[in-house]
């Protein structure tokens, strides 16, 4: 087997099947066009019980068994895997470990890059497997040469290509996506499932981090890392409050900050600063959120690197906007600078780079350049 898989040829695909509906229908129209389909669902959890019950859509024994009952109505094989230890160490000890650092980590994105497409892709590879197939919405182009692209879907409400942006040249040859190659809104692919019999027609979609159970992000953290009392202070550095672990805020949160008097100027204050060094959280105006440019880490391209400072747009949340920049990659880097000031950036996000509708790739933020910098004692 070439590394690439031919494509005038059916291929072998394992379709990673969640329990929701987008990843069923994924693997009916990879079945219906003629692909030798078979069906695995991931174990992510020791302890299943731990994860989010009710129809979520994601690694509860409920989904298990909506995809084994999904697999049955297509006619595929189905398998469950246990991929438990992998997860917890992959994701789930790397988001708490990135808080406890005072970075805002992203675990869908890690789970794609470590979990669905290299523990999955690499064992799919070792058992005779051409490509894996989610229910992601995002498109592959093939070019006249072979080599692939990933492009933003084609529903840009339901677009996923940010959480994607981590798959390398490698990965992308052997990666299936059936629902982003065709105008599908999220309605149509709910009709659809329904015509298919997949019971999965009407399941809610899942939004949450689905290893914490109660949806209380903070109070997870505080479990895992015990609470640590702190300061929170203004960017003079006087102490305006307290606060019970760092790890609990995040760079531009306005909400929960338990500030016990008014800014002077009456306006609210938000998170500019996360200091797990002393403890100290610092807040001030939202002007102060103001980020110009940022440094980058651990770049992964989505083809051939870039060598060159170029001009692209740039999506830096998993629901948010595009915005343009200039990005310069030097000694295993990406340096950025915005066009117009940004809000809400914190490091250990990811920055994604876009050219038109071609993801680029993407980078850790390690630091950012705020246009009013940050002068409390943290």
């Amino acid at each position: 087997m070439t590394d690439t898989p031919q494509r005038t040829r059916p291929l072998r695909v394992l379709a990673a099947m969640s329990g929701g509906v987008d990843s069923a229908v994924a693997a009916a129209r990879a079945a219906e066009a003629g692909h030798d389909v078979t069906g695995v669902h991931l174990a992510l959890s020791a302890n299943p019980q731990s994860f989010r019950t009710g129809a979520r859509g994601c690694c509860t024994i409920e989904d298990s068994r909506d995809a084994r009952r999904a697999a049955d109505v297509i006619g595929i094989p189905f398998y469950v895997w246990d991929l438990a230890d992998r997860f917890r160490e992959d994701v789930v000890e790397d988001f708490v470990a990135e808080y406890e650092a005072g970075r805002t980590p992203n675990p869908c994105l890690r789970c794609n890059e470590k979990i669905k497409f290299a523990a999955l892709l690499d064992k799919a590879l070792a058992l005779g497997f051409d490509a894996v197939c989610t229910g992601h919405y995002a498109k592959i182009v093939t070019l006249p040469d072979g080599s692939r692209e990933l492009h933003r879907a084609s529903d840009m409400a339901k677009d996923q290509s940010y959480v994607l942006g981590v798959l390398d040249e490698r990965q992308l040859a052997h990666a299936l996506f059936p629902l982003g190659d065709t105008l599908t809104t999220k309605d149509e692919i709910r009709a659809e499932a329904e015509r298919r019999g997949l019971a999965v027609a009407k399941k809610p979609d899942s939004h949450d981090i689905c290893f914490i159970a109660d949806g209380d992000t903070q109070g997870f953290l505080a479990r895992r890392l015990g609470k640590a009392e702190g300061d929170i202070v203004d960017e003079s550095g006087t102490k305006v409050g307290t606060h019970e672990g760092a790890y609990g805020f995040t760079i531009g949160q306005r909400k929960g900050l338990r500030i016990g008097h008014p800014a002077a100027d009456g306006k609210p204050r938000y998170v500019l600063d996360i200091s797990p060094v002393n403890n100290t959280v610092t807040v001030g105006p939202a002007d102060a959120l103001d980020v110009t440019g940022l440094t980058a880490i651990k770049p992964r391209w989505c083809g051939t690197a870039p060598t060159a400072p170029g001009t692209y747009t740039a999506q830096l949340r998993a629901h948010g906007g595009e915005t343009e920049v200039r990005a310069e990659p030097a000694d295993g880097e990406l340096h950025v600078t915005f066009t117009e000031p940004v809000r809400g950036v914190a490091p250990g996000q990811a920055i994604v780079l876009y050219d038109d509708t071609r993801v680029v790739g993407s980078a850790t933020i390690a630091s950012t350049v705020r246009r009013q910098p940050v002068t409390s004692t943290s």
